[in-house]
């Protein structure tokens, strides 16, 4: 990321908007583990990795489910941890062998804040296939809600509502050159998500929240595999 760029960066929860993010991540764990609490679940795949595992804000998600046995990664950033027990350095939304899938196959499948960042509908459709693939029992996916009035990545308010296409020209002209790009950002409403449940046909899935302002902020979706 260029040093001129304005993306939202992470900085320790410093800021107002940092402890609001913080806030909402506890939230999501706390709904995770009431919502699989009377559930037996061996093992779990974190979807989207980050590469920086020691900071505290990095993969707050899976480092702060109930306790699992198994924990696996897949990410397109090389992860080095003792945290998880398999690891494999690849894109979600590329095609997987019968090996990586058997491998990688986990109870719970769990993606936070990654489909926004793999480009295009047809990746998104992709990365929920192989995450559905990749569950013997549940997939979440959660990611922020295109129609909250304030984006989080660029902390500005309703542009996000415009067309894409508009909204990727005036990321441009506020110097937000990264996030203007598709492949960087491309935001989901719930309609998105349910569209490309349909497209894969899966049918066996619904939705919990969180709000932030009276609006929706989040958008959980909570799948069993068919």
């Amino acid at each position: 990321m260029s040093s001129e760029d304005k993306s939202f960066i992470y900085s320790d929860h410093k800021s107002f908007l940092d402890k609001i993010i913080l806030k909402k991540r506890n939230e999501i764990v706390e709904l995770i583990n009431n919502f699989f609490s009377d559930k037996f679940l061996y093992d779990v795949l974190d979807i989207g990795t980050t590469e920086d595992t020691n900071h505290k804000s990095s993969n707050f998600i899976i480092k702060n489910l109930n306790s699992f046995k198994v924990y696996k990664s897949i990410s397109n950033q090389k992860i080095i941890s003792n945290f998880f027990k398999e690891i494999l350095t690849k894109s979600i939304t590329e095609d997987f062998s019968n090996m990586e899938l058997e491998r990688f196959k986990a109870d719970l499948v769990i993606s936070n804040a990654t489909i926004e960042h793999v480009g295009n509908y047809k990746n998104q459709i992709k990365m929920c296939k192989n995450i559905i693939n990749l569950s013997k029992k549940y997939f979440v996916i959660i990611t922020p809600n295109r129609y909250h009035p304030l984006e989080f990545h660029t902390k500005l308010p309703f542009l996000h509502w415009l067309p894409r296409k508009f909204h990727r020209v005036i990321l441009i002209l506020l110097g937000y050159k990264v996030l203007s790009k598709e492949e960087n950002l491309n935001l989901l409403s719930k309609n998105d998500l349910i569209k490309i449940m349909n497209e894969i046909n899966h049918k066996n899935f619904n939705f919990k929240y969180l709000n932030f302002l009276f609006f929706r902020s989040n958008l959980i979706l909570i799948g069993k595999k068919n």
